[in-house]
């Protein structure tokens, strides 16, 4: 996490995936630039001109969705902001993890300093005091289908402001008003717009993918650690990690990982004759890993630009007077990163796998014993851990399966084709974390292995980073033990960027 970030100031520059971590998990304070409140402040003008003008305004004073046929009154356009908090209280599954909440209130905020939401300056206040008190809205994981934006889940956000629904304060889940109280804030009312500027938009499916997108390289580097670590474990030749082999194929993602990895094994003691060939598990690390590293590359440019989007609707053009309905809120760019990162996953989990097999199996292992225990028979050793793996691997191949191409329509046939991006940023949420576990346990392995071998002096200084920061949370296995607190204490290790 970039802890070196003080303050994020929303306004005068473009949002970074390094600042909705350390807004959503380091709780940094936010504020807006002046420029951000002077923008804020013209589109709300601009918009209270528009109405004064006559003008019909889609979900301000008409319905909305199938329901724009309807024109609504001044008490009816103010009633409508809140019904829209009501009607889509309706969400299911498991909360949201908070982190995620934080991340999608920021992205809300930064959506607003864009000053084309039309909404009030004091409606931005109230949602920053919001985020900066700590109060976080409980949010459940499915009702969104991503094409009108993640209306259902950001709607559970917004209600808090009104004093409607759960929040988590201090720690404790407890009604809305209960939570604004204790942390000193007051419910608020919605003016016209307000309530669909809050809703509509890619806010929660982005502020997934940003986090996921941190989550996801410390993920990835624990992997090519475990493959570093495993070489020297089944004392497999690094030739194959050679800079000129990589360099003529040519792809920049296996150029990096062969990189990493080889930086892993340099200082080693125990280079094995490259003339025995590894299998491909060993060998292909930087090919088969290499796609993975190149769609986090590339995954920054698609998610910053997502952050610091203007995807509301309708948008009011300040210096026109002008609104235009259209459909930023639409979430494909997003879905369609996240649906390629959960293939990445799973032929991760793939490698992960089969990296195991070759530890546990002494028909593979070259020397070390069954099941990596120095006493097999009676002792089983990490036979059940390589059950565990495979079923991880098994999960996070059947979370692979793209989300973008369940379209169905729904709304009165409004939303007839829907992106599905909360959908893939649910189930690559979900993936991630099974690799993560599993990557904790194929670490756990090949240090086992290593010691077996009785080379950890031999390792080079960045392998024996690695092992003893495992050793740190696990130790040797003499004997046949539970494996599961070991797990879960190197899992939120590299969770937290700590290896």
């Amino acid at each position: 996490m970039a802890l070196d970030i003080s303050t994020i100031l929303l306004g005068d520059s473009p949002l970074t995936i390094e600042q909705v971590e350390a807004a959503s998990r380091g709780f940094v304070p936010v504020e807006f630039s002046s420029g951000a409140r002077s923008r804020i402040e013209r589109g709300n003008q601009a918009l209270n001109q528009l109405l004064d003008r006559g003008e019909r305004i889609y979900g301000v004073n008409t319905g909305v969705g199938g329901n724009i046929k309807f024109e609504l009154g001044a008490e009816q356009a103010t009633l409508l902001q809140e019904n829209l908090m009501r009607h889509l209280s309706c969400a299911t599954g498991a909360p949201l993890p908070g982190d995620t909440v934080r991340a999608a209130m920021l992205l809300r905020l930064a959506t607003i300093a864009t000053g084309f939401s039309g909404v009030r300056w004091e409606l931005a206040r109230a949602l920053n005091d919001l985020h900066a008190r700590r109060v976080t809205p409980v949010v459940p994981r499915y009702g969104s289908v991503g094409a009108s934006g993640d209306l259902m889940p950001s709607a559970y956000i917004a209600r808090v402001l009104l004093g409607m629904g759960e929040a988590e304060y201090e720690g404790v889940r407890m009604k809305a008003a209960d939570a604004l109280s204790r942390a000193g804030l007051q419910p608020i009312s919605f003016a016209p717009k307000e309530g669909l500027a809050l809703i509509n938009g890619t806010t929660m499916m982005t502020g997934i993918a940003a986090l996921l997108w941190q989550d996801a390289w410390r993920v990835l580097k624990a992997i090519l650690g475990a493959i570093a670590l495993s070489v020297e474990a089944v004392r497999a030749p690094a030739e194959p990690y050679d800079a000129w082999v990589h360099e003529a194929k040519g792809h920049p993602g296996q150029i990096a990982v062969a990189a990493h990895i080889r930086g892993l094994l340099e200082g080693s003691g125990l280079d094995a004759d490259p003339a025995s060939q590894s299998c491909y598990t060993l060998r292909c690390g930087p090919q088969g890993l290499g796609p993975f590293w190149e769609t986090l590359e590339n995954g920054r440019t698609v998610i910053e630009r997502e952050i610091n989007s203007a995807n509301d609707n309708p948008l009011v053009d300040p210096e026109e007077v002008r609104v235009y309905r259209a459909g930023n809120f639409y979430g494909g760019h997003i879905s369609r990163l996240l649906d390629g990162l959960k293939i990445d996953l799973a032929v991760a989990g793939n490698w992960l796998n089969s990296l195991m097999a070759v530890l546990v199996d002494d028909r593979f292992s070259n020397g070390l014993p069954p099941n990596l225990t120095p006493n097999p028979g009676v002792n089983s050793g990490l036979k059940g851990m390589q059950l565990s793996v495979t079923s991880l691997a098994c999960a996070t191949r059947q979370f692979a399966g793209p989300s973008s191409i369940h379209s169905l329509p729904t709304e009165q046939y409004n939303q007839d084709v829907v992106s599905l991006g909360m959908h893939a940023a649910v189930t690559a949420m979900d993936a991630l974390e099974c690799l993560r576990n599993e990557a904790a346990m194929v670490l756990i392995a090949a240090t086992q292995g290593i010691d077996l071998r009785g080379t950890a002096g031999a390792l080079g200084p960045g392998g024996r980073s690695v092992y003893d920061k495992v050793r740190e949370l696990v130790a040797f296995m003499d004997r046949d033990r539970a494996f599961e607190g070991e797990i879960q204490a190197l899992s939120g290790r590299i969770a937290a960027g700590g290896l």
